[in-house]
């Protein structure tokens, strides 16, 4: 019988008989591995125990302490087993597809009634019963006919349909029961439903999905749910999910009065006063600082001819996402077709090309609080957080090839001053390879990467490695944040871009009196101030760090005796840049103070007789029970510090 090796994450190999599966080889090792076994990974793929292994491979085998395996695999068993409930329940429902996503799952189904939240219970009662069933899981492989005249025979027409739509070229056709239930899926699984663990599951919601995304098709019902290993886990995330239903941008955002969206204008933002002090704030904090490094600002045109986006490359790559307005330019026979810009990046090479440059003149930072607009679905828009109009803090490094470390260095010390700054002192990079499919020489890709590495190297952080992630013309930097619940937010790119400054002709006249290219790094480290503002909203849940608070102080009158003392005092504040304004309405204290604390205000001075006669203020701090009682020169003295952006203190 023909044999097989197999190498083990210990670098020793051993041979087996050709078809041995990952649980054979398991209790080859030892008995009590292969009662832990869960599943293996050959050759980089997940794989089932049950999968025959044909050839020579790399092996390892997960069990139950392989938290990223065990997840997958669970929250997959889950998506079927959740399918099997809601067709014991409901026999007439048809299932669909059901995937695993971050954190869980979801299956839609076709079905005439709504899902009530009275449902969800009754499937997550049922979905117990079949984990405690401990009912075995098996594979089998079938041929496309078999498995559409088995499908047919149901009536599950959209399993017909998802089998007709898998490539016919040779890849299995894989059948996975749990228990008497079956579905069309890749796998890999469990071995039987009692691995599940029963508390460690919960159904989260519906919501409305069209058949395969498309709106001409059926409107299905998708039920999302969430499945961890650990039940401690799931308490977890539950807890992590309610504390982030607290601090949701959009409720905030009606509290504080910042902002507002309506169906007239979707994905555009409509900033309040409050929301624009925030915006404008932060954007003078990143000019300052762009400055100081080295930064030159520019501003390009909002419109731009077809013709410079043909050029660049977006008109054929990116036009379904472009915002596309036709002119009659002197009642010409044709129309003019201009587009809104996407990004920035084209009409900087544009102001680059502007004049003779010399490698004297690099590296050229050039930076533009450039207002872009993207045609984004409705149902991807979410807020602030996903716009349609927006505006990045976007810069282009203009570089020669020798300088590429340095300005990564510099750029990464850079970025990790605003996060400091900002609040954000958890973030990691990652580092995005070379695509399978790309341009460039194998020694230009090196060159590019060992750059950025040694530049994360050089400002002193380290970085994980995203094979095969970067663009077809460079690899790039990604900046993940994690905000104050432990979410990880994607803001800051570094980019390296050989591509670009050739399409658009760029170039510089080098030492030896010849036409060199640039390279063009592009780099953002906020991303948009508009989901950047957000991320800033739910990461302090509204209290926003004294600097950047729209509303700074409220001086509160208690009687109204102390009216024009309260005058005074704001008055006093603002002369040293404080924004603080007056309540002398004719309310409780509490009142006022319950109000301005809903509103986010970080500082609260009440003013009552007694203040007024020792020129003093009573101070409540948000989020803080306990006051004190400071004289005005004091209280007046100290906020005119903490109002200062932290590069001017």
């Amino acid at each position: 019988m023909a044999q097989v090796s197999l190498t083990f994450p210990d670098g020793n190999s051993r041979a087996f008989d050709a078809g041995v599966t990952a649980a054979q080889v398991a209790d080859s090792i030892s008995t009590s591995l292969g009662k832990k076994a869960i599943s293996a990974t050959v050759n980089g793929a997940h794989w089932d125990l049950a999968w025959p292994i044909e050839a020579d491979a790399q092996i390892a085998i997960h069990t139950m302490q392989d938290d990223d395996q065990a997840n997958e695999l669970i929250r997959h068993d889950l998506a079927h087993i959740m399918a099997r409930a809601v067709q014991e329940l409901w026999p007439d429902v048809k299932v669909t597809i059901g995937p695993v996503i971050k954190d869980g799952w979801y299956y839609d189904f076709d079905r005439k009634e709504p899902f009530t939240p009275e449902d969800l219970g009754a499937i997550e009662a049922k979905m117990k019963e079949i984990i405690n069933a401990r009912d075995a899981v098996r594979t089998e492989v079938w041929s496309r006919a078999d498995a559409i005249a088995h499908y047919e025979k149901r009536g599950e027409h959209y399993k017909v349909e998802l089998v007709g739509m898998i490539p016919d070229d040779g890849q299995p056709i894989r059948m996975y029961w749990h228990g008497e239930w079956q579905d069309l899926c890749r796998g890999p699984h469990l071995q039987h439903t009692g691995q599940v663990p029963a508390n460690g599951f919960k159904l989260m919601s519906v919501a409305g999905a069209y058949w395969r995304g498309n709106s001409d098709n059926a409107m299905l019902q998708r039920i999302y749910g969430v499945g961890f290993k650990d039940p401690k886990a799931l308490k977890a995330h539950l807890t992590m999910l309610e504390e982030a239903a607290k601090r949701d941008h959009r409720k905030l955002g009606r509290e504080m009065n910042l902002f507002h969206m309506q169906e007239e204008a979707p994905g555009q933002i409509f900033w309040h006063p409050n929301g624009w002090r925030i915006y404008t704030l932060l954007q003078d904090y990143m000019r300052r600082q762009q400055e100081r490094d080295g930064y030159v600002e520019v501003n390009t045109p909002q419109v731009v001819n077809r013709k410079l986006w043909e050029a660049s490359g977006h008109w054929e790559n990116y036009q379904d996402n472009m915002f596309i307005v036709e002119v009659d330019e002197d009642h010409a026979r044709e129309k003019t077709v201009n587009a809104l810009k996407p990004m920035n990046c084209p009409c900087h090479v544009q102001v680059f090309n502007q004049g003779l440059k010399s490698y004297r003149d690099l590296p050229l930072r050039m930076a533009e609080f450039g207002s872009c607009n993207r045609y984004e679905p409705s149902g991807a828009l979410h807020g602030i957080m996903r716009v349609r109009g927006f505006t990045q803090d976007d810069a282009h490094i203009f570089c020669t090839d020798d300088q590429v470390e340095e300005e990564t260095k510099k750029f990464v010390t850079f970025l990790a001053k605003i996060y400091a700054d900002l609040g954000f002192d958890q973030w990691k990079v990652k580092l995005s390879t070379r695509p399978e499919k790309r341009v460039g020489t194998e020694e230009s890709w090196d060159k590019a990467e060992t750059d950025l590495a040694n530049g994360i190297k050089a400002a002193g952080y380290e970085f994980e490695v995203q094979e095969g992630e970067g663009a077809f013309y460079g690899p790039k930097l990604e900046f993940v944040l994690t905000d104050a619940i432990g979410r990880d937010w994607q803001c800051g790119t570094l980019q390296i871009d050989p591509n670009l400054p050739e399409r658009l002709d760029a170039s510089y006249v080098g030492g030896d009196g010849d036409k060199h290219r640039p390279v063009m790094l592009h780099r953002a480290v906020l991303g948009s101030f508009e989901r950047f503002i957000g991320i800033l909203i739910e990461s302090h849940a509204g209290k926003l760090p004294f600097w950047l608070a729209p509303r700074q102080v409220v001086v509160a009158s208690i009687i109204s005796d102390g009216d024009d003392y309260v005058h005074e005092v704001v008055a006093a504040l603002k002369a040293q840049g404080v924004r603080a304004e007056a309540d002398t309405r004719n309310e409780k204290i509490n009142y006022k103070v319950r109000e301005h604390s809903l509103g986010k205000v970080p500082v609260i001075l009440a003013v009552g007789a007694r203040e007024v006669e020792e020129r003093t203020v009573s101070v409540r701090r948000l989020g803080e029970k306990q006051t004190s009682v400071v004289t005005l020169d004091e209280i007046v003295s100290t906020l005119k510090q903490e109002a200062l952006a932290p590069d001017l203190k």
